[in-house]
This record gives structure tokens, C-alpha cells and sequence, in this order.
């Protein structure tokens, strides 16, 4: 892994804040484009605490530090840069936008990507922490398949808990959903609830118990303790940083109230020209392969974007002082109706009637003009 020491460009054709799956992917697709890419890595992966990556064709189960590991290796492949560092600040400049890293040193790039991933703020309550990542998950489709069958608990949150119990219901009959003082279920929803043969529990829950590093259960207020396997918890996701809102992008709260996110727009375009999101910074449900996808389009967005501004550039300068309309106007002034290949009727006149007739036909141009 590259580190803060290892030498920086002073401009980049791109930089990528973030070096998760997303970063890693537009990286590799700017960097096929020949482009010169940065990527700045934090180096705290959302899933560093998984046991492996699960929904990823062909990468079923893999580590997620290796899977990420094998990403830098293939971006710097095609020659990105990557360098374990934090972004400070993003400044707007006429050169596109200037990164400050917290080591103090700066470089430009002409866009910028933020593929900076999101934290998931966990309930404190004592023992689930340790337990994150373990015995104590979140995602159905990431990790339902690895405890199907098992008791396992859902930790009321919020009004998605109900939803949640009922998600990984499909992987259990065995389901428990503890209300802990923070949810209320509707009329429909306890029908729902009772149907699928829920368990719900009353109280709010004072401790995720453990034995051995192993999840046994959690207690509620009540002292009552309930044997569980495995323990679903929805998490409140928030972006990592603020950086996007220094250049005018803000958060907004999701639907479903899950968190905060970043709006994009096609191809992980934003509002603001020039900077564009990929990953859960602006999806909060994306899974691993899902943010993988997006950043190869955000850096396939970015390369044709940059490609527009280059062409502009050689329209202008394949123009430059000999445009058609300056070319035209000298034309003009030179051969007045000649320039059409039209007789000038002055067939016979000499040469110096000649030019004062072109002289004349100039100067009205120029007065035209």
C-alpha cells in the first residue's frame, strides 16, 4: 500500500477521495482511459469488520481488507496513484479544485470524485460494538445466508425494524424482534408481525451478552436474558466528512430514514460542475458490487466529461486567428464580388481603376463590418 511519503504530481486529470470498491473502480476505468488518476485513502473501510464480501459474483466470501488490496494492486496496474492519506479541504480553483491533505500537502485535479463511503452509527448499548461484524450484523443479503436458521434477534431502531424482522425472516423461523423503547408497531404491521410468526419483545435491551467472543443473547431492563445466534441491527449511516458541502453539495435526509445522503444525478453527476459521487455516499443501501458499479460509470462520466472540454479546447484553437468569418471578411476585402466568382464588370479597366474600385469595395466592407 502506498503511503503519504510517495511523491504526488502537482495536477491530476482526477482526483478520488475514497479507496473503497467505488474509488478503486472509477480508478481503473480513468486510468484505462489514460488518464492521470489520484485516489486518497483513508484506509477505514466500512466492512473492515466483515468476515468476507457477499454478493459479489466471483468474489463470494473474500476478504474485504484482500478484496480491496487486489483493487489497488489492479488500479495502480494501469497506472493510478494511490497514497494513504486524508483530504482536509477541497478548494474551487480555475484549475478545477485544489485537495489539501492533513500531512499539508495539496494537489489540483480538473475533477474530483467522492467515493468517501459512510459510517454506521450503532446504538450504545454495552457489548454491541464488539460484537459489529460478527455476531452482530446489518444486511439480510450480506449476511442472511451465513446465519440462516439460526435464533436471531432484530434490535428495534427505528420504523424500519418491523420491515427488517420481516427481511430476515426469510432466512429463520426462528425470529425475535426486541421493540427497545423505539418503535411502535402499527395495527397492520403487528398483524404482519403475528403472521409470520414474530416474536416481539417489550422493554428496552441493556447489553448484547457474549461468551468468548461468541454472541449468546441480550438482556433487557427487565433482567430477563434471551438466547439468540445472531443479532440484526439497522444502523443511522452519515456521511463520513463534509468536504462535498465546502463546494456547495449538501446532504439530504434519505426516505426512509436511514441517513443522510449526497443526491446524484446521472453517472454520479452532481449540482455542482466538475464533482461527482459514487458509492454509499450517495446510496445507502449499496451493497459492495453495487458501488463497484458505480464508480466505473462516475469514471467513465468523468473521462467524457473531460474529453468534452478537451475538444472545446482544440475547436478554439484549431480556429484561432483564421477563422471562417475572419477569412471571409479578408476575402471581402480583397476581391469584393469576385470572391463569388461573379464578372466585376470591369473588363477592360486598367489596373490602377482596378484596384481603386477594389479599394472602394474594401472600405465598405469595413464600415459594414
Amino acid at each position: 500500500m502506498s503511503t503519504t511519503s510517495q511523491p504526488l504530481q502537482d495536477r491530476y486529470d482526477a482526483v478520488v477521495v475514497g479507496g473503497g470498491a467505488a474509488g478503486l473502480s472509477a480508478a481503473v476505468t480513468l486510468s484505462r482511459a489514460l488518464r492521470s488518476v489520484l485516489v486518497i485513502d483513508a484506509g477505514q473501510p466500512r466492512n473492515a469488520a466483515a468476515r468476507g464480501v457477499h454478493g459479489f459474483l466471483t468474489r463470494e466470501g473474500m476478504n474485504p481488507l484482500a478484496l480491496l488490496d487486489a483493487g489497488r494492486t489492479e488500479a495502480e496496474s494501469y497506472g493510478a496513484t494511490i497514497v494513504r492519506a486524508e483530504a482536509e479541504a477541497v478548494l474551487r480553483t480555475s484549475e478545477g479544485f485544489d485537495v489539501v491533505l492533513t500531512d499539508g500537502r495539496s494537489v489540483t485535479g480538473r475533477r474530483i470524485l467522492f467515493a468517501t463511503g459512510l459510517s454506521d452509527g450503532l446504538p450504545e448499548i454495552p457489548g454491541l460494538r464488539e460484537q459489529w461484524g460478527a455476531g452482530v450484523v446489518h444486511c439480510p443479503y450480506c449476511h442472511g445466508y451465513e446465519i440462516r436458521g439460526q435464533r436471531i434477534g432484530v434490535l428495534g431502531t427505528g420504523a424500519l425494524s418491523v420491515h427488517q424482522a420481516l427481511l430476515f425472516r426469510q432466512w429463520s423461523e426462528d425470529i425475535t424482534l426486541f421493540l427497545n423503547d423505539s418503535l411502535t408497531p402499527t395495527d397492520e404491521e403487528w398483524d404482519r408481525l403475528a403472521a409470520r410468526a414474530v416474536r416481539v419483545v417489550q422493554g428496552v435491551v441493556t447489553s448484547v451478552d457474549s461468551t468468548g467472543g461468541i454472541l449468546t443473547g441480550v438482556t433487557v431492563a427487565s433482567g430477563h436474558t434471551f438466547d439468540l445466534q445472531a443479532l440484526a441491527v439497522g444502523t443511522r449511516m452519515e456521511s463520513r466528512n463534509d468536504l462535498p458541502g465546502s463546494l456547495g453539495l449538501t446532504t439530504q435526509q434519505h426516505p426512509s430514514g436511514m441517513g443522510h445522503f449526497i443526491e446524484p444525478g446521472p453517472m454520479g453527476a452532481t449540482a455542482v460542475p466538475g464533482v461527482y459521487v459514487a458509492g454509499n455516499v450517495s446510496n445507502l443501501s449499496a451493497q459492495v458490487i453495487v458501488a463497484a458499479a458505480e464508480g466505473t460509470m462516475a469514471g467513465a462520466a468523468i473521462n467524457a466529461n473531460l474529453v468534452e472540454e478537451e475538444t472545446a479546447w482544440a475547436v478554439e484553437a484549431h480556429r484561432g486567428p483564421f477563422s471562417a468569418a475572419s477569412e471571409a471578411d479578408v476575402s471581402a476585402r480583397v476581391l469584393g464580388l469576385r470572391r463569388h466568382g461573379l464578372e466585376d464588370g470591369l473588363a477592360g479597366v486598367s489596373t490602377a481603376a482596378r484596384a481603386a474600385v477594389d479599394e472602394a469595395a474594401g472600405e465598405g466592407a469595413r464600415r459594414a463590418g
